[in-house]
């Protein structure tokens, strides 16, 4: 383990990766472009689709091109340095590399969770309440609650990083990690992270749980709504149009809550699967969950590769 003289302060951090073995670099080198080249592609073809297609310029559209583009960039945060790392025989970070990767994967990864609890609420107001879906889902209010979105996982994602820049980092610079997380970030602190922890456990709770609250309520609504719809049929519609957003509920959030829904102390190198899962998969999958159960969203995709052929 590396380690820094006590007096001074880290300027670098070392990212151990997913191994540490040098015949595994190239292979998972070649794993991760491929995902990362899907995931820009695919979600690419999903934003083409939707602002092409004159069908598709409604609020559920309008949120998953948003998805779209944030799962994008969610994704650039983390895969162009862990493919540097592959290669590299320095494994190094900045510190202030370090703090800037963790910004934008919270400010990014926060914006994915609350535009999720949106997409359900969309759903919600389109089942349970038809006639005024126009209305209260209008052009206007869908931009308002992308801002709000966007704002206040901006506004989380700072409060974290300058309590962070607080402390100090004088013990050792290795982070038992593919990327720079507040946990084991935490854990190589050699100042009290009191206040920190206290953070994480009143306000990030609060804007980690609370979009899934949102989810969950709109969800128990829907599901009480479409009970009582007397044809299968109409209940086969209602809950296909939310199939999609529910398994890719469950898929991000599932990995999430494993975790930071855990204390400090019980953080290892095995949360470095479950962090795959929610920056890297998750965001891979997505245009494939979302275009396999739409039919008007594979149609406009065919429409798209269509005109695209010489």
């Amino acid at each position: 383990m590396a380690r820094v003289n006590q007096t001074s302060t880290v300027s670098e951090f070392i990212l151990l990766g997913l191994s540490s073995r040098p015949e595994d670099q190239k292979p998972l080198f070649g794993l991760f472009l491929t995902m990362y080249l899907i995931t820009i592609m695919g979600n690419l073809l999903i934003i083409l689709a939707i602002h092409y297609d004159p069908q598709l310029q409604s609020p559920m559209y309008f949120f998953l091109s948003c998805l779209s583009f944030t799962d994008i960039c969610f994704s650039t945060t983390v895969v162009p340095k862990m493919l540097m790392n592959f290669l590299s025989k320095k494994k190094t970070i900045s510190y202030a590399g370090c703090l800037t990767q963790m910004y934008f994967l919270y400010a990014f990864g926060n914006t994915d969770s609350c535009i999720l609890a949106v997409m359900a609420i969309d759903r919600y107001v389109a089942i349970c309440d038809p006639f005024h879906y126009v209305t209260t889902m209008s052009h206007h209010r869908c931009v308002w609650l992308l801002a709000f979105s966007c704002s206040i996982s901006c506004f989380h994602s700072l409060l974290h990083i300058l309590l962070l820049n607080l402390l100090n980092f004088c013990d050792s610079n290795v982070i038992h990690h593919f990327l720079c997380d507040i946990n084991p970030l935490l854990k190589l602190s050699c100042t009290s992270t009191y206040v920190n922890e206290m953070v994480i456990k009143t306000e990030g709770l609060v804007i980690l749980v609370s979009p899934f609250l949102c989810i969950s309520f709109s969800y128990i609504q829907i599901l009480i709504t479409v009970i009582k719809i007397p044809s299968a049929t109409g209940k086969h519609k209602a809950f296909s149009t939310c199939s999609s957003h529910l398994t890719v509920v469950a898929f991000f959030y599932g990995s999430i809550f494993y975790v930071y829904l855990q204390p400090l102390t019980l953080y290892t190198v095995k949360d470095r699967v479950a962090t795959i899962i929610y920056t890297v998969l998750s965001s891979m999958l997505n245009p494939f969950i979302y275009s396999l159960r739409n039919k008007d969203l594979k149609k406009s995709l065919r429409k798209l590769m269509a005109r695209r052929k010489p």
